[in-house]
């Protein structure tokens, strides 16, 4: 009996991947941090051999793939990694509408060559831009592949004691004062009504300023969750009702970024 096999795509075959590669929470400003304590030894050796990249910001791509190097050596050269940054409008206004075509980012994966897709800190086209690279390479045919590592959202919500079966990411809430206020009320009657946690970041010029809208909007009995840093060694997560909130307040790291959380 002869056994029969179905021909494999040429074109399809010769395609390269897409990585999703998750950089560590400290932005590059932790020089002293132990990458290897947040970031698994599989997610650092595809990023080692990785020659084509997109990515947010090359100047701190090119740090984290430093510090990358003295763990498992890069496979070329760290100045003849070709990077490619998403433009400023997707930093600013976000890709996940669909408004960007990112196609043209992954024309080295159309070559054969895998590309990794990096943020500055955390899970690329998680709270940060990359989902019209994801988006791209699904219409492109890629194999799209998320690699292990930190993700801040995720993070807080399990340190914060909130509902993790129900939760919703809100993005940033409104800069100007009475906008904010009235999103957040939003927001807390939404999570009171049914349970659901809300969670949302804010830059870190902004965390001291987004704390005291939520110390005088919130009710009393409302939970109130904020983390900063986590998995570094300046690391903070704090998860206490409104009322204990209002009678001890400790400052803010305005360093890095920080995630709230509000519940029930």
């Amino acid at each position: 009996m002869s056994m029969t096999t179905t021909p494999i795509n040429a074109a399809q075959a010769a395609k390269g991947k897409l990585y999703l590669v998750p950089a560590p929470l400290d932005f590059g400003c932790d020089s002293q941090a132990e990458l290897q304590n947040t970031m698994p030894w599989g997610t650092l050796s595809v990023a080692a051999r990785l020659q084509y990249w997109v990515c947010e910001n090359a100047k701190s791509t090119r740090a984290y793939l430093k510090r990358v190097h003295e763990i498992t050596p890069l496979s070329q050269p760290l100045q003849s990694l070709q990077l490619q940054e998403l433009p400023r409008e997707v930093h600013k206004k976000g890709d996940h509408s669909g408004n960007f075509d990112a196609r043209h980012l992954l024309a080295p994966a159309l070559q054969g060559h895998d590309v990794g897709l990096v943020s500055e800190a955390g899970m690329p086209a998680v709270a940060d831009p990359g989902s019209s690279v994801v988006r791209a390479a699904h219409e492109l045919g890629l194999e799209v592949i998320p690699l292990t590592g930190p993700v801040s959202l995720l993070l807080a919500l399990a340190a914060s004691g909130l509902n993790g079966q129900n939760f919703a990411f809100v993005g940033y809430l409104p800069q100007e004062g009475a906008q904010r206020t009235q999103r957040v009320r939003e927001l807390e009657a939404l999570a009171l009504k049914t349970g659901q946690t809300q969670l949302f970041i804010e830059t870190p010029y902004r965390n001291a300023a987004m704390l005291q809208t939520l110390l005088q909007t919130l009710q009393h009995n409302t939970r109130l969750a904020v983390c900063s840093g986590l998995t570094l060694s300046r690391g903070v997560c704090r998860s206490d009702s409104i009322k204990n909130w209002r009678q001890s307040t400790s400052p803010l790291d305005n360093s890095t970024p920080a995630v709230f959380a509000l519940g029930r």
